[in-house]
């Protein structure tokens, strides 16, 4: 392992020259794996462990969109061969997924149209920032996508009066539910952030920062740091919700205060630094969750019940791939002796259990003894969490990962 992480060396590891090497090595490997993904018709398959194709099912919005990032994010950072997996997803989601009789973009889509027509603000955030990177890497097409898609949130899904997205509506835009959520407005910062950089407009950057607050000022200081997932109509906090457990499990999800956290300091830089709690906010999200949520040798539970304690117990690998954001952005700015330490131990543990050596790319899930299974991910089903994991720690900044990764092209 010593070799792969630099494991042995003295200092910290974001500055170390074998551990930043071996971060590209790693990220060159996700994105060899999944160049597989792409079918000639445009779409993109699931991949199993040893990346063949898995039999071919409805293709869902974030599935589409995080590709496009991702292969955008690999191209700042110097990978050749990406134009190609962008071009695909971009005409994909203009072409498939996006309704041109009512507007806005369908959850998942096969054959010939809609497999599931709803219309969810999770999935909608995620087509601006898949717009946003592909204007980061000079797309031509992805301007009229982030008009399309910043009016669609803006007419549809934005709560002016509370500052968050809504959540859920039907094909044509009636309402089914009052549910509102916590993930897709977390998703929101991080797709907002990515349109700010992108494009200069300072509404971005200002509903990215109403969100954080209510989550961040309101809600943690209430909740000891820990953050609901799920709320009502009137965003109060419903501890009783429960739904898709992939998306919407019950309690509290540690790895999304991670993720928030991070968010948070993004938008705190992107601000210019403004004065203020934020870094101490972000900090408190990150220690909480960890604190919580890890288990010696175990990795991180999933979700936690409102007092803490674990509810879900399976691992997954994405909470680990944003912990070790979170961990390289306090090192960043506010290096403490317990940073290092989380960041060393996160990136020990998915060089254990996550990463597939042999085939590449990581396993989405693992059991409490650290083995593999497939409870709720078939095959390997993402590229996003993972490929962010390696290339964010290498970005010098905590924001505008695209320039940092482009001015050093460690891919290249």
């Amino acid at each position: 392992m010593a070799d792969r992480l630099a494991e042995g060396a003295s200092g910290a590891w974001l500055g170390d020259r074998a551990h930043r090497q071996w971060l590209a090595r790693e990220a060159s490997r996700q994105i060899g794996f999944f160049r597989r993904s792409l079918r000639a018709d445009g779409g993109f398959d699931v991949l199993d462990y040893d990346g063949s194709r898995l039999p071919r099912g409805a293709q869902e919005l974030h599935t589409t969109t995080r590709l496009v990032h991702s292969f955008a994010l690999a191209k700042a950072a110097g990978a050749s061969g990406c134009d190609e997996f962008i071009d695909a997803g971009l005409a994909f989601l203009w072409d498939r997924h996006r309704d041109p009789v009512h507007g806005g973009y369908a959850w998942s889509v096969s054959g010939e149209g809609a497999a599931d027509a709803t219309k969810l603000a999770y999935g909608h955030v995620f087509v601006l920032l898949a717009g946003a990177s592909a204007r980061q890497v000079g797309h031509p097409r992805a301007d009229r996508l982030i008009v399309d898609i910043a009016d669609v949130l803006d007419r549809h899904f934005w709560d002016e009066a509370h500052g968050l997205f809504s959540d859920e509506f039907a094909a044509d835009w009636s309402p089914f539910s009052t549910y509102r959520g916590m993930n897709a407005n977390m998703h929101g910062v991080e797709a907002l952030l990515a349109a700010f950089e992108a494009t200069g407009e300072p509404l971005h950057l200002e509903r990215a920062g109403r969100i954080l607050d209510f989550f961040t000022l309101r809600i943690a200081p209430a909740t000891e740091w820990r953050l609901p997932e799920h709320y009502t109509e009137a965003w109060a906090v419903d501890p009783d919700y429960a739904g898709n457990p992939m998306f919407r499990p019950a309690g509290t999800t540690p790895g999304h205060s991670l993720e928030l956290g991070r968010l948070l300091l993004h938008w705190w830089d992107l601000a210019g630094r403004p004065a203020g709690d934020a870094p101490v906010r972000a900090r408190r999200l990150i220690e909480r969750a960890l604190s919580d949520a890890w288990r010696e040798d175990a990795g991180l539970v999933y979700t936690l019940d409102q007092h803490g304690r674990p509810s879900v117990r399976d691992r997954y690998w994405w909470p680990v791939t944003e912990g070790i954001g979170a961990m390289a952005a306090l090192l960043k700015i506010d290096p403490q002796p317990t940073d290092e330490e989380w960041y060393r131990r996160l990136w020990q543990f998915a060089d254990a259990h996550f990463i597939d050596h042999a085939w590449g790319g990581w396993y989405p899930e693992i059991d409490e003894q650290g083995v593999p299974v497939a409870r709720q991910f078939q095959g390997k089903p993402d590229l996003y969490h993972s490929l962010q994991a390696a290339l964010l720690p290498l970005a010098p900044g905590l924001a505008r990962p695209f320039d940092g990764l482009r001015a050093l092209r460690p891919l290249a």
